[in-house]
C-alpha cells in the first residue's frame, strides 16, 4: 500500500532526525519548503509534524519545529530506530534485550507470590513444552512466548506488560535480517523453567532468589564487523 503523503513526509523526516542530519535543537524545514520538496499541501505537512511530535522527536511551535532530545522520545520511536540501516543497531538491540530480561524477571518474581492457584497451574502447563528435546525452532519460540504471556498475566503488573509488549512488537519484525546469526540457548530456558515453575509451592521461591530470565543469556558473535556482535536469542517470532 502506498503511504499517504503525510506518512511519507513523517517517515522521511524521522529517518533524517535519527540519522543525525538534524541535531537536537535545530530547526526543521519550514512548511513551505517541505510542501515543495514532497509536492504536498501544507495540511499534509502539518499532519506529518504532529506524528513527529507524537513520537517525541520534534517540538512544534507556531514559529516552526525543532528537533527534541532523543532521550525525551516516546517508546514508539524504538521501531524507527531499529529500522535505520540494513541491519538493526547492535547496541540498541543489546539495550532492548536487557530491559526485556529485567521486565520478565520482575514479572516472574511477582507472579510467584501474587498469582492464583489456577494461574500457577497455567504457568506450569506452559513450562512443559520447554522441557522437551524435540521442539524445532518455531515450536520453541511459540512455547517461550506462551510462557512469558502466562507469567506477565499472572504478575498483575499492567505497566510491565504494556512496556514489554510494546518493545517486542517493535523488535520482532526487525529480527529477520539477523536470523542467520541467531541461536537459542535451550539449556538456559530449561533451567529457568525448572528453577521456578516446577516447584510444588509458591513459598518455595523467594523474590530475592528467583532466577533471572534467560532473555539475554544466549548470544552469538557473527564474523563480520558490519553485523550485530551480540544478539540474545529469545526473540524470533511475533508474540500472539
Amino acid at each position: 500500500m502506498t503511504p499517504r503523503k503525510h506518512e511519507e513526509i513523517a517517515e522521511s523526516l524521522t529517518r533524517d532526525i535519527l540519522a543525525g542530519q538534524y541535531r537536537t535543537g535545530e530547526r526543521l524545514p519550514s512548511e513551505r519548503d517541505l510542501a515543495s520538496r514532497f509536492e504536498a499541501n501544507r495540511g499534509a505537512v502539518r499532519e506529518a509534524m504532529k506524528k513527529l511530535e507524537q513520537l517525541g522527536i520534534a517540538n512544534v511551535q507556531p514559529g516552526g519545529a525543532r528537533v527534541a532530545p532523543l532521550a525525551e522520545a516516546s517508546l514508539d520511536v524504538i521501531g524507527h530506530m531499529l529500522a535505520q540501516g540494513e541491519l538493526p543497531d547492535e547496541d540498541l538491540i543489546e539495550q532492548i534485550l536487557l530491559v526485556l530480561q529485567s521486565l520478565i524477571t520482575l514479572a516472574a518474581e511477582s507472579a510467584v507470590h501474587r498469582s492464583s492457584d489456577a494461574q500457577l497451574a497455567e504457568i506450569r502447563a506452559a513450562v512443559a513444552p520447554l522441557l522437551r528435546d524435540d521442539l524445532d525452532r518455531d515450536g520453541h519460540a511459540e512455547a517461550r512466548f506462551a510462557l512469558m504471556s502466562r507469567i506477565m498475566d499472572a504478575s498483575g503488573n499492567l505497566v510491565c506488560r504494556i512496556i514489554a509488549r510494546s518493545l517486542l512488537l517493535q523488535l520482532v519484525p526487525r529480527m529477520a535480517p539477523l536470523e542467520r546469526f541467531t541461536e537459542i540457548n535451550y539449556d538456559a530456558h530449561r533451567a529457568f523453567a525448572l528453577a521456578t515453575w516446577t516447584r510444588p509451592s509458591r513459598r518455595a521461591t523467594s523474590p530475592r532468589c528467583a532466577p533471572r530470565s534467560p532473555c539475554h543469556d544466549s548470544i552469538a558473535r557473527p564474523p563480520s564487523r558490519h553485523s550485530p556482535r551480540c544478539v540474545a536469542r529469545t526473540v524470533s517470532q511475533q508474540p500472539r
